[in-house]
């Protein structure tokens, strides 16, 4: 450390050390003023030497004896004071960002190395590495600025303490005592402070995680009328929250009452004491500046308790770093090419051959196609030089010590395609990982061999040897342009990148993003649906030019008509024709004939490998079971399937993007112009109003603490300071008194006495209720918005970025619950002592008041300015924090992309491009602090001059002068709390604002027509669905995506909805559960209709299963039934129906095993399966399914298919079909298209159609 930062800290405390030895000037140019002055009042010969203490320090020369002289002095002592200080600060500050700026970058290399089992066996959470990149490292820096006063305290303590011996003599100790003996109080409560913050922090953490978890199953919640169980479980968590902060509050608030009760109390005691021990009385000269004395040494103690707790908070925080930093690292990449910046240098070096090598290949590729085709088929039996990727004898555990994958031998011929199949969880997606070295190997190696050197391709031989581009199960993407997301930091090639678009079908998709393929995605861009996002990790993977290209899952979040798509243009024409080495793992068993080499697993093993003929002969059975499952052959699409492929995805992007469209007929222009200008500042900055303060927003603050408290605040605040004006009024006329009978000066010690205890009381009573009512009002406000925001109706989650939702929970509600309070005391304690002063100094010396104007007019100039200026500094902190928290959160999530990829070295550098423009803001940020602070100390030392003179030339007597010149003192140090505290107020009223602006939103409508209890115990019993001409929209300012929609479904019929994307089938779904604006037209349930049902009800009696499967942290009871009404049974039967009962028995705890945040513990796929138990859990006579099964296996998917028929024999089960062989056995389809029902009929009627619709998409999917 000292290496690193020593020479700036030695300087900085120079500087520090000079400060505040100038800082004495003040209190013995005070005591020779008022000596002088008292000496002039009484008319005595002024050549007599009068026995004055600052003879000792001054030299007796008249010349220094002058009033007016001291009165300068004070003023260039003070100028100096102040600038040193500033300076000193100053030299802190940027040390101190430097230090931050050095532990992210170590926090940031370490994060790279981080072994993936920690992250996804929950040891280590992504809020954990958020909470060090945040908290921590700001800790350290806040330490670091503090770190001067450490030295700087006691020097100024033990000076204080001698120069109050020589002007009070004894009993000078006797008030030092009583400092010293409260600070240990002091520091006793600033450990509590700490201990409650820490527990409060893990809290809101928690509640954090929870609101996180609602945000993100909000959907699933809603359709099963959850919300209310989940909504207790977070407010549950905020009393727990609150009870801490309680504490919190209450230390706070006797920290300050000690600040202001200390120089109090010293006072008290110093003064009684010398009243009663020495034979003269006080005199003026003495008592003030022992004073001012007392005020300067307060400082010191006041901050050696902070300092002490900001140590305290320092050593936790190194001691989280230090466990972060020790944490599991994965092995050693030296088996995958030395380097991990090769990649990144590679792609640079070479962009001129590289475009080059693209124009050749045209004539290129049809001289391979010509000759490779038959050689491929020839040369089966691979030698071993043929071998991509070897596994021998390989045991791979995720850091348990179990091993999920043993005894695995595998090869993976080069420029070929490989198949992994198998059903759900059997470790497919862990095989790759383990290949990329992401797993802890126990025993066995991964072996990858060089490139071949001899290929035809031109283009292979250049390409990096050991970097993979891997497309991941769950799409990761940045927070950048979609075309960043594709290139990943490789040169821009347009006609590889158009290549690679069309393949993956994205085209369409970019068209309808509002700045096409340069619109930001990711957390503060625009959320894309699943199968776009997945799409476009897939497009990342095939542009990459990399010799192995690794696809997990690619086509799970996809439709038929893409999927295809992207196998016959992406993966047949794309990769094969570069000669590239493909691994993919799929379910989708059609697309194995294409496989060159097949890798069969089950439970962690591999079954069977080698090319579907080996297998074909050598394991008939696996094959036949394959063939039952390939329910299609595949054929080449018809070309009219091909042009209507607009997906849902489009169109719910399309609605998100342009809500505008529609509200276009009803608005005028102006208006459709003032929102496209907001559109555009939303997507990078925040609108900024440069306005007044936010008085509005401070009101509402106020007001929800409640009236009552607000009134008591304000009145003892008042009470409080008119006390201490008070006391020192006292003193002053005490002192001024000549004679000194015992009588006259026990009464006024007596009232000085009493003065003092008011002050004191009154202190604990102003700090608690400010505090108090801070508390109320973070209360009220928390409590409000999670309760409108879970009521919101679906749409504002579809527009509205969980982030920002989530910045409301986290940051917004941090700034009310712990900053607000103390920003609100301190701005209230600094401008009332300044009015105070202001106040006395005038009635000392009214002509003060004309000197007065002009400085407050610099003042007004001054805050003004300062105040514009820090708020946009303080947002251009905060906006550029945001990019780097960003940046930290993401590269843990996509870790395992970015390995494979090998590019560890740009990400570093763009962690620290995001490091530097974020400290950079934060110094300009305390460089305006500094410049407000040297401006407002200059006022305070002109203030203090003219003081000084008004009152030496007009001032009535000495006891007067002093208190003016106190006061005057105690201004320069209040003056510039009162603007910075104005500006923090500004800006964290913000937070008020935000939170505020969501209030306001509408929530659904939870009422209905019917009561609860007129709606009978089990409706719907039959489950007889009438639609009658339905009419369906989003909102009422957007078309109507249901026009007229007729149907009838008898109790217990099957039915199947079919169309393509976007044709309306969803939306149909929805309206079931009223999540959508039914305007026309109703549906009769049972003899109900449901726009009559109160919503709780309509939607508990109902059941859905969703396309994304969404599981909550807890157990997996919890889960499939959170409201705790079923018998264990039943979950079990449940579980069993959906083929889980087998894997959860093996968990620890069985039912009680716990599901980690997200389900990240189980495969998609099992995911999925756990959805549908908890639709069976639900006993309703209705079941919607939602394309339920896109993401499992065909085998899997047969056999729930078989369970739907048995276990809901007698329920209505209305399924939407994402794959229209799984409907054929349904009892009526219905086949939509752009919001209306085209066919309508039982499927043997529909398929006789030869021309029919549902009969062309049957063709397209046998």
């Amino acid at each position: 450390m000292y290496s690193a930062f020593g020479r700036p800290i030695l300087l900085s405390s120079t500087f520090r050390y000079l400060a505040d030895l100038l800082g004495f000037a003040g209190p013995l140019c005070i005591s020779g003023i008022v000596q002088g002055f008292q000496n002039t009042t009484n008319n005595t010969n002024s050549t007599e030497k009068v026995k004055d203490p600052s003879n000792s320090y001054l030299s007796s020369e008249e010349f220094l004896r002058n009033v007016y002289v001291l009165a300068v002095l004070l003023f260039l002592a003070l100028i100096l004071q102040r600038t040193f200080l500033q300076a000193s600060y100053y030299v802190t500050t940027e040390t101190g960002i430097n230090l931050r700026g050095a532990l992210l970058a170590m926090i940031y290399n370490k994060i790279l190395r981080l072994s993936t089992s920690n992250l996804s066996m929950g040891e280590m959470t992504l809020g954990q590495i958020n909470n060090l990149v945040a908290i921590e490292t700001n800790q350290l820096m806040w330490f670091l600025f503090l770190c001067p006063n450490l030295w700087a305290m006691p020097v100024q303590i033990i000076m204080g303490v001698i120069l109050l011996y020589n002007l009070l003599g004894v009993s000078a100790l006797v008030g030092a005592a009583v400092i010293v003996l409260l600070a240990p109080i002091q520091y006793f409560i600033a450990t509590k402070l700490a201990e409650a913050q820490k527990s409060t922090l893990d809290y809101s953490t928690e509640r954090l995680k929870k609101t996180n978890e609602i945000l993100k199953g909000i959907k699933l919640l809603k359709l099963y009328a959850w919300e209310h169980i989940f909504c207790t479980s977070v407010e549950e968590t905020r009393m727990k929250e609150l009870t801490s902060l309680k504490t919190f509050a209450l230390h706070t608030s006797l920290s300050i009452f000690m600040n202001a009760a200390i120089p109090i109390a010293a006072v008290l005691a110093t003064f009684v004491t010398y009243a009663y021990t020495n034979e003269k009385p006080l005199q003026p000269a003495q008592a003030f500046a022992s004073l001012s004395l007392f005020h300067i040494l307060v400082t010191p103690l006041f901050l050696l308790s902070t300092v002490v707790r900001f140590a305290v908070k320092a050593i936790v925080s190194v001691q989280k770093l230090n466990e972060f930093l020790l944490s599991d690292e994965i092995g050693d990449d030296s088996w995958r090419g030395g380097d991990s910046s090769v990649p990144y240098e590679s792609c640079k070096k070479h962009t001129g051959l590289h475009t080059k090598a693209i124009n050749r290949r045209q004539p290129l590729r049809y001289q391979l196609e010509s000759y490779e085709q038959p050689a491929r088929k020839q040369t089966r039996p691979v030698e071993i030089d043929d071998v991509a990727i070897k596994v021998i004898n390989g045991y791979f555990s995720w850091g348990s010590g179990l091993a999920t994958l043993s005894n695995i031998n595998i090869r993976i011929p080069t420029g070929q395609m490989t198949m992994i199949v198998g059903q759900v969880g059997c470790g497919k997606s862990s095989l790759l990982l383990a290949i990329l070295g992401e797993m802890q190997t126990l025993e066995g190696k991964v072996h990858w061999s060089n490139v071949n050197e001899t290929e035809p391709s031109f283009e292979a031989s250049r390409r990096n040897r050991y970097s993979v581009a891997y497309a991941a199960q769950k799409p990761w993407l940045l927070n950048a342009t979609v075309e960043e997301n594709i290139i990943f930091g490789s040169p821009f090639n347009k006609q590889r990148y158009k290549a690679v678009t069309d393949a993956c079908s994205l085209q369409p998709d970019i068209d309808l993003l509002p700045f096409g393929d340069q619109t930001e995605i990711g957390e503060r861009g625009i959320n894309l649906s699943g199968g776009q996002r997945q799409r476009i990790c897939v497009a990342r993977a095939l542009y990459q030019n990399t010799n192995i290209v690794f696809l997990d899952d690619p086509f799970s979040a996809l439709d038929i008509h893409l999927s295809d798509h992207l196998m016959q243009e992406g993966i047949l024409k794309f990769l094969q024709e570069d000669k590239r080495t493909l691994v993919l793992v799929t379910h989708k068993l059609q697309y194995l004939p294409h496989a060159d080499w097949i890798i069969a697993m089950k439970d962690g093993m591999v079954l069977r490998e080698g090319t579907l003929k080996d297998i074909q002969n050598k394991d008939v059975e696996l094959y036949e079971h394959w063939k039952t499952l390939m329910n299609r052959q595949d054929q080449e699409l018809e070309k009219d399937m091909e042009a209507d492929q607009t997906t849902l995805e489009r169109k719910t992007l399309r609605r998100a993007m342009y809500p505008r469209e529609s509200k276009s007929q009803l608005e005028d222009e102006d208006e459709e112009e003032e929102e496209e200008d907001d559109e555009d500042d939303n997507m990078s900055t925040v609108l900024r109003l440069r306005t007044k303060m936010p008085w509005k927003t401070c009101w509402r603050y106020l007001t929800s603490g409640g009236f009552f408290l607000l009134f008591l605040m304000i009145f003892s605040k008042l009470l409080k300071h008119s006390v201490i004006v008070a006391i020192d009024y006292w003193l002053a006329t005490w002192t001024s008194i000549d004679n000194a009978n015992e009588a006259r000066n026990t009464y006024h010690v007596a009232v000085f006495s009493i003065l003092s205890g008011a002050g004191i009381v009154l202190c604990l009573i102003t700090s608690l209720t400010v505090e108090w009512m801070g508390l109320t009002a973070a209360k009220n406000l928390h409590h409000n918005l999670l309760n409108k925001i879970i009521l919101g109706p679906i749409r504002f989650f579809d527009m509205t970025p969980l982030g920002l939702i989530l910045n409301r929970f986290s940051a917004d509600t941090n700034i009310i619950d712990q900053h607000i309070p103390p920003t609100l005391e301190s701005l209230t304690r600094s401008t009332l002592l300044c009015l105070s002063a202001i106040g006395m100094i005038s009635y000392a010396t009214p002509w003060f008041l004309v000197a007065l104007v002009p400085l407050g007019i610099a003042f007004y100039f001054i805050q003004k300015y300062f105040r514009v200026a820090s708020k946009d500094l303080q947002e251009l902190d905060d906006s550029t924090q945001l990019p780097l928290l960003c940046h930290f959160s993401e590269t843990a999530e996509g870790l395992t992309t970015i390995r494979a990829f090998g590019h560890e070295a740009r990400f570093k550098q763009r962690m620290l491009e995001l490091t530097d423009t974020n400290n950079i803001a934060y110094l300009f940020l305390s460089a305006a602090n500094r410049w407000l602070e040297v401006r407002t100390d200059y006022l305070g030392a002109c203030i203090v001059l003219t003081a000084a003179v008004t009152s030496i030339t007009e001032g009535p007597h000495s006891g007067f002068v002093g208190l003016g010149l106190l006061y005057a003192l105690t201004i320069t140090n209040y003056l510039n709390w009162v603007v910075r505290n104005l500006a923090d107020l500004e800006v964290q009223m913000g937070a008020v604002k935000k939170v505020h602006s969501f209030l306001n939103m509408e929530s659904e409508n939870y009422e209905g027509y019917l009561d609860a209890s007129q709606v009978p115990k089990d409706w719907p019993q039959e489950g007889e669905i009438k639609i009658e001409n339905l009419c369906v929209r989003y909102e009422n300012n957007l078309k109507p995506v249901l026009k007229h929609v007729k149907a009838y479904i008898k109790p217990g019929q099957k039915v199947g909805i079919c169309g393509r994307t976007g044709s309306g089938k969803s939306s149909l779904s929805l309206a079931f559960f009223r999540m959508v604006d039914i305007f026309d037209g109703r549906i009769v349930i049972d003899g109900i209709d449901i726009s009559k049902l109160p919503l709780h009800t309509l939607r508990s009696r109902l059941s859905i299963i969703l396309q994304d499967p969404i599981l909550f942290s807890g157990s997996i009871r919890f889960n499939l039934d959170p409201e705790c009404k079923c018998t264990d049974d039943r979950l079990w039967e449940a579980l069993e129906i959906a083929q889980l009962k087998n894997m959860v028995k093996s968990l620890p705890g069985g039912l009680d095993a716990m599901v980690t945040e997200g389900g990240e513990n189980f495969s998609v796929g099992q995911r999925q399966l756990f959805c549908l138990a908890r639709a069976f859990v639900r006993k309703s006579s209705i079941l919607i399914m939602d394309e339920a099964t896109a993401s499992i296996d065909m085998a899997t998917e047969n056999i729930l298919q078989k369970v739907v028929m048995t276990a809901f024999a007698d329920r209505t089960v209305v399924t939407i079909a994402h794959r229209v062989h799984t409907i054929l056995t349904a009892d009526l389809v219905i086949v939509m298209k752009r919001g209306n029902i085209l066919e309508y009929d039982t499927p043997e009627n529909l398929l006789s159609q030869e021309d029919g619709i549902f009969a062309s998409f049957v063709r397209a999917d046998m």
